[in-house]
């Protein structure tokens, strides 16, 4: 599969008016994220991710590296088209209506702006109401479904969120969530920044871990998450819990067991042995971290 973005070897330093170094945000960063994916990027405040995502999309020059975007440099205009953008500190013009917004970035964009279009775009997001209201008057959760929906101008190829369900409530959470596993589904490829874990969890088939300005771990989440050679068992309900404890079961919540196998084989042999003891297997899965755990165990300790 080809890549959406590729980036390698990425420094990036902020310096006084004098020339000094006073931050190092990004240390010889390199991370490939295939088309089609979605792609999480999180660590601690000042980890870099944003600054990141500046020298991604062009808007911050790197001091050292190099990025290709969709197969082309990120400062030519034919990539950045193909590309929708919801910053992290998202500005909007307070005397414009949604629809004149999204109208001037269809414009800036290239894309003659279909007013039926935009609409239905309005709808997406949950704005259908409010499309002739002057920005001024919008709540946070609204200026972000509308930096959203402009993302979302053009069909882009790629989309890359700086923070998307920021200030959005709980059930516009699970809409956004939605509306952007349809964008994964059309083949879009998602890069996202938050530091709302549990979202990134749900929606995100790649991680990445950034901390003070290095990619200390990437990969699938499936394989960031896993427990080798721990399993999480549930049996039915009036399992014999004291022959389980002594068959090496560790209790895991509310008619949830832990088991500890080196493989296959001596997962089935356990399984028999709790079966013949009289407890009735109703799931199995690998044992896994969440992502809060992942990022912990991956992060320095601030000195």
């Amino acid at each position: 599969m080809p890549a959406a973005l590729e980036v390698t070897d990425l420094h990036k330093r902020f310096r006084s008016p004098l020339g000094r170094v006073e931050a190092v945000a990004l240390d010889g960063v390199d991370l490939e994220v295939p088309a089609g994916e979605a792609f999480g990027l999180i660590g601690p405040n000042g980890a870099g991710k944003t600054t990141f995502i500046k020298c991604l999309l062009a808007i911050c020059a790197p001091d050292a590296g190099t990025v290709s975007l969709l197969g082309g440099p990120p400062e030519r205009a034919a990539s950045r088209a193909r590309v929708g953008y919801l910053p992290e500190r998202l500005a909007l013009p307070g005397a414009w209506t949604p629809r004149a917004f999204l109208a001037s970035v269809a414009r800036l964009k290239g894309i003659p702006p279909d007013p039926s279009a935009l609409e239905s775009l309005l709808d997406r997001v949950g704005l259908a109401e409010a499309t002739g209201r002057r920005i001024r008057g919008f709540s946070k959760g609204m200026r972000q479904r509308l930096g959203l929906a402009a993302a979302l101008v053009g069909s882009p190829e790629l989309l890359v969120l700086d923070e998307p369900t920021d200030g959005v409530d709980p059930l516009g959470r699970v809409e956004i969530r939605n509306l952007l596993a349809a964008e994964l589904a059309r083949g879009a490829t998602l890069f996202i920044n938050s530091h709302l874990l549990s979202e990134t969890e749900r929606l995100c088939t790649r991680i990445g871990i950034l901390d003070r300005g290095k990619l200390v771990r990437s990969g699938p989440l499936e394989l960031l998450t896993r427990v080798e050679r721990r399993w999480r068992v549930a049996f039915a309900e009036g399992a014999p819990s004291a022959e389980l404890v002594a068959l090496g079961f560790e209790p895991d919540g509310p008619g949830g067991w832990l088991l500890v196998a080196p493989d296959a084989p001596a997962l089935n042999a356990a399984l028999d042995r709790a079966r013949a003891a009289g407890a009735l297997v109703v799931a199995l899965e690998r044992a896994s971290k969440d992502l809060e755990e992942v990022l912990a165990e991956a992060v320095e300790p601030a000195r």
